[in-house]
């Protein structure tokens, strides 16, 4: 079962915002193989095997620091990677447990939106096109302003307050834009960040598998 931190009543969930990579698609081994290419044309500190697992380990913002990233390069280097990601979708799949998750979670009557800054056509093509058809709206693309405006724009989009909203991502940048908008978090512990680095952002819930996620939103469904 999710492993949640006490919280006060709160309105029924009607609404998943998903992160895409590392949540719902299996990129990170890709990734891996290709940040050196990245680290050479963007200008960043490159990584060994060891440091890769230290990194997990981290938050968002110290992983950034460490790898001597400038904010200012974000958005390009997401770009790019947008692209390597358009070249090489035969490569990623998605993670066991995806399909069943979304048609279950649109079963409940829970409405689905994903932010991701990859792009939307990147994520219908890993995802399928039945997959895709779960997504009730995609807010894609990179942004110097991060997630928080997004999931803002999701919620206006399908007229969903806050309150019945769960972001779920795997990183601690996902919990600390719920955060900021006023809505839940939860975080899946398969994707890039370590479980110690999750839990120190305090979430509502930590999901070991998909079926935590089922588990989570039945339960504050009202």
């Amino acid at each position: 079962m999710a492993e949640a931190s006490p919280v006060p009543a709160r309105a029924p969930i009607g609404l998943v915002i998903f992160d895409f990579d590392g949540t719902l698609s299996d990129s990170g081994d890709w990734f891996i193989s290709v940040i050196d290419d990245l680290a050479r044309i963007f200008h960043f500190r490159t990584v060994t095997e060891d440091e890769v697992e230290m990194l997990r380990h981290k938050s968002s913002r110290e992983v950034i620091k460490y790898l001597q990233i400038a904010r200012w390069k974000l958005p390009f280097i997401a770009w790019y990677v947008r692209r390597l990601v358009g070249r090489n979708v035969g490569q990623i799949e998605l993670f066991p447990g995806t399909p069943d998750l979304l048609q279950q979670l649109n079963a409940m009557g829970v409405r689905i939106a994903l932010v991701t800054s990859n792009s939307e056509d990147n994520a219908r093509r890993i995802l399928g096109p039945e997959n895709a058809a779960q997504i009730a709206f995609y807010a894609c693309g990179s942004s110097l302003f991060g997630k928080a405006p997004k999931f803002r724009r999701v919620l206006k989009r399908l007229s969903v307050p806050a309150s019945q909203a769960l972001a779920i991502g795997d990183e601690t940048r996902d919990v600390d834009a719920a955060r900021e908008v006023g809505m839940r978090a939860g975080s899946v512990l398969w994707g890039y960040a370590h479980e110690q680095a999750l839990a120190a952002t305090k979430p509502d819930a930590l999901f070991r598998a998909p079926q935590d996620i089922l588990d989570y939103v039945a339960a504050h469904r009202g």
